[in-house]
């Protein structure tokens, strides 16, 4: 099984800032992110290359003036993206967060310093908005890398931090391995409120261009939209762009790895009751399989989270298949129960003798060996005709043997009397013979128990045959219909 979270490539985020002009209200003031309190700190630095350091402005002229608030439009565009961690439920994601404003006390004249028109400073040393991601599943919920920031002539600011954020995520297991997975992003400020700090989704779509590849998991859709929300613990409203990210598992891996050997070794269940019904090792391969899916289970749990919403269709399918072992292992011991009963043991009730011996072999396409017929010349695959006994014993009377010893004897009784060691020797033949006559009904009658056995065996053969072809189809069918395949 491969790691569930490999370093493979994911999406990265740009956020842009631009003024927003509202309509003026003198009684209603717009601090625009309280600008009038933040002094600026690259006034300190004598360089030509900075603008002159800006005064700070009352607050009361921003109720006058365009009270700006911050468009912030977050476009991800992927780069390194992780693929989710399932049994803890989350998203790694590797993003450049770029995000643009427009601070107006951080314009200047080109014309005035040597038509320089950019400059790169540290952002500790500027204002940025605190951008969160709400739905964090590490507690990092902002940037911790501090890059520099580019500063344009007209007071655009451009910051593009990178950042790798763990975004919770409600992984369904529904359909795994053929699984899809729609993850989200929140971003928004965690001070400002609508009124002060806008966001503006430019783009309704990731671009992927720089998207590297995974080999577990495919991007589907990337798609932004615009929130805006009033929470209980405040009046205000504040704004949040979500991003979407619809992902697809790559079914190949688990495809090969674990549902074709679990389909194969489900398969050998069915091979159990082809075995002959006296065969013992037929309770050894049973267990042998239930072990075997035991394992596969287990695998399952390992990789998927621990969850009572849903059961996986594989996990339902190898819990199926386990009681579906289970079964056929009592099913066989009652089949070796059938196969070695005797008439000391057991008698075959007539229904039993109809219903398995008559009636339902012919329609299991089973054919009983026709007992040896009778036969006058001397040969072999033929029964004598007459005989007492059957032709497999190493003594056998005819009826035409019996009627010349039956004349002898009345011969010899009218002659004269037999001796005691004669008619002991004849009550002692009768015995054998008598004996034999009982061993050969007997033997009969166990043939028939032993064929009662195998028409057992043949019945949950097909039986099996028919559940084990609808549980394979009710494992792909699902994510067939569901288009995940």
């Amino acid at each position: 099984m491969p790691d569930p979270n490999p370093s493979i490539p994911h999406p990265f985020i740009h956020f842009s800032l631009h003024p927003r002009s509202q309509s003026l209200n003198p009684s209603i003031p717009h601090p625009f992110i309280s600008v009038s309190l933040i002094p600026n700190p690259l006034s300190h630095i004598p360089h030509p290359f900075l603008p002159p350091s800006p005064i700070p402005i009352p607050k009361s002229l921003y109720s006058t003036s365009i009270p700006p608030s911050i468009p912030l439009p977050p476009f991800p565009y992927p780069i390194f993206p992780l693929p989710p961690d399932e049994k803890n439920q989350m998203m790694t994601t590797n993003v450049w967060l770029k995000q643009e404003w427009s601070d107006y006390k951080l314009r200047w004249d080109p014309a005035e310093y040597d038509n320089v028109t950019s400059i790169r400073v540290p952002s500790e040393m500027i204002w940025i908005p605190d951008l969160v991601l709400y739905n964090n599943a590490d507690g990092e919920f902002a940037v911790t890398h501090m890059t520099k920031a580019r500063l344009s002539w007209d007071g655009t600011v451009t910051w593009v931090p990178p950042a790798i954020y763990k975004s919770s995520c409600s992984i369904d297991v529904t359909f795994f391995p053929f699984d899809q997975q729609s993850c989200k992003m929140k971003f928004g400020s965690w001070s400002y409120d609508k009124a002060k700090i806008d966001l503006e989704n430019m783009e309704h779509h990731v671009d992927l261009k720089d998207y590297w590849e995974s080999g577990e998991w495919a991007i589907v859709d990337a798609a932004g939209t615009y929130n805006s929300k009033k929470y209980d613990c405040c009046t205000e409203i504040y704004p949040d762009i979500t991003f979407y990210f619809v992902i697809r598992r790559l079914p190949l891996f688990y495809t090969i790895n674990l549902i074709i050997p679990c389909l194969l070794i489900s398969c050998l269940t069915v091979l159990v009751f082809y075995l002959p019904s006296g065969c013992g090792e037929k309770i050894t391969l049973c267990i042998s399989v239930l072990l075997s899916l035991t394992v596969f289970l287990l695998l399952i749990t390992e990789i998927i989270p621990s969850t009572s919403l849903v059961i996986p269709l594989i996990g339902e399918y190898l819990l199926f298949t386990i009681i579906f072992v289970t079964l056929s292992i009592v099913i066989t011991v009652f089949v070796l129960n059938v196969h070695h009963r005797s008439p000391g043991t057991h008698a075959m009730p007539a229904w039993v003798r109809s219903l398995f011996l008559d009636f339902l072999p012919p329609r299991l396409f089973m054919r009983r060996p026709p007992a040896l017929p009778p036969c006058h010349d001397a040969g072999t695959g033929c029964r004598p005709a007459g005989a007492r006994l059957s032709a497999s014993r190493c003594w056998l009377e005819t009826d035409e043997e019996e009627e010349e010893e039956e004349e002898e004897e009345e011969g010899s009784e009218q002659g004269l009397a037999l001796s005691p060691r004669i008619l002991k020797a004849l009550e002692g033949v009768q015995y054998i013979a008598d004996h034999l006559r009982a061993e050969d009904a007997d033997s009969s009658v166990k043939e028939d128990w032993k064929y009662v056995a195998m028409v057992i065996d043949r019945i949950f053969l097909w039986i099996f045959i028919i559940v084990c072809l609808l549980g394979t189809a009710g494992l792909f069918l699902p994510p067939y219909l569901a288009g995940m395949i």
